[in-house]
């Protein structure tokens, strides 16, 4: 390879390059990212007869078209098949294991997924049962296939504060067993994250990790009440900061007091490009924020949100960064290390992973191109 065509693919890496980049995901939901042909036999051992498609394929398409719609309601349709299906502890950690085999494909190195338990209870499964059949599958998942991963436990917006409270007791139980965190999830709108405030005020008391859903379909407000009243780490999406920033020509020329202290405190932002298009979080890709933090210097990270409904994975998140916003082999090393450091893993597995994993293997394709 001549000098110049290394440097023009460092500088602009194709896809072959992208798809062996060690990646880290850190938002990503259980119920959204069942494959196709697993919900097909799901649905065929549990007798569920209410899936519109019997091919894998236009079943894949059918997730797909009706989560485009730029609707955050509309997005969530699909949930309900998915979620009927995750009703027994085989289904729920094989779907664990197999996410888990998915991530190695992608060569992703670290990946957090969260689900919200008390929606998989319906075929009689107790709380704890849920829980250890998913982490039952993902611990299995990791023997197998080398990836570290971590489970987040979903409270939700629109349901009873003391149900949330419950999730957060039933996350913290589980730290031990490789649940790190706490999650908030569910339409922001009408359902302020404050109402839930005794799940995060156990959850800060246990030394426990906190994400928090905002700034997706609400303002600036929402990323702020999840910061100063909910304690949140990291916030998940976070696409409407960019409320909170004077752009002039395409640049960020200043900072409200919010997005000032979201940079300085480094705290991270779960970027999900595909999905906040498909929910009308952001109304196209040109118009994303994401080059915007980027450059500013922000924490970012990239995320799939939800591989069925968007029908995404790592790599095709990373290629959309670089086809659209011009993301380097340097830049992309870096969303990988943003990652890892924003993980609820422990100090010394970030390390290990970053040092051992990510580093070693962007230096690697970095002399496979001269």
């Amino acid at each position: 390879m001549s000098e110049t065509k290394a440097k023009d693919r460092r500088a602009r890496p194709d896809l072959d390059l992208v798809s062996r980049a060690p990646k880290v995901l850190l938002h990503e939901h259980l119920d959204g990212g069942l494959r196709p042909r697993t919900i097909l036999e799901l649905a065929e051992l549990e007798g569920y007869g209410e899936l519109p498609e019997k091919d894998p394929k236009k079943l894949a398409d059918w997730f797909a078209a009706g989560a485009a719609r730029g609707s955050l309601p509309l997005y969530l349709e699909g949930f309900r098949h998915t979620i009927a299906l995750l009703q027994t502890a085989s289904a729920l950690e094989r779907v664990a294991h197999e996410f888990v085999e998915d991530m190695a494909r992608d060569h992703v190195v670290y990946a957090e997924v969260r689900f919200a338990p008390h929606f998989h209870t319906a075929g009689g499964l107790g709380l704890d049962g849920v829980m250890s059949a998913v982490l039952r599958g993902l611990e299995r998942g990791r023997s197998d296939f080398g990836v570290d991963v971590g489970l987040i436990v979903c409270g939700m917006r629109n349901l009873s504060p003391m149900l949330s409270f419950q999730m957060a007791e039933l996350a913290v139980a589980h730290r031990t067993r490789g649940c790190v965190g706490f999650d908030l999830a569910g339409e922001e709108a009408g359902h302020p994250a404050k109402h839930h405030i005794e799940a995060f005020q156990l959850v800060k008391r246990m030394n426990f990790s906190i994400t928090i859903h905002a700034g997706e379909s609400f303002g600036p407000e929402s990323i702020w009440q999840a910061l100063q009243h909910c304690g949140a780490h990291r916030i998940g999406h976070g696409t409407r900061l960019i409320e909170d920033m004077v752009v002039y020509s395409g640049k960020v020329v200043s900072l409200g007091g919010l997005a000032q202290y979201v940079l300085d405190h480094r705290i991270p932002i779960e970027i999900c490009l595909s999905s906040n298009v498909h929910t009308g979080a952001a109304r196209s890709l040109e118009e994303h924020p994401f080059p915007r933090y980027l450059e500013k210097g922000f924490r970012v990270t990239l995320n799939t949100d939800n591989r069925l409904m968007s029908r995404t994975s790592m790599t095709q998140e990373c290629m959309l960064a670089v086809e659209h916003y011009g993301c380097t082999l340097d830049q992309l090393e870096k969303l990988a290390i943003n990652g890892m450091k924003s993980a609820f893993a422990h100090h010394d597995e970030r390390l290990r992973v970053i040092f051992q994993k990510i580093k070693p293997g962007y230096a690697a394709l970095r002399a496979e191109c001269g």
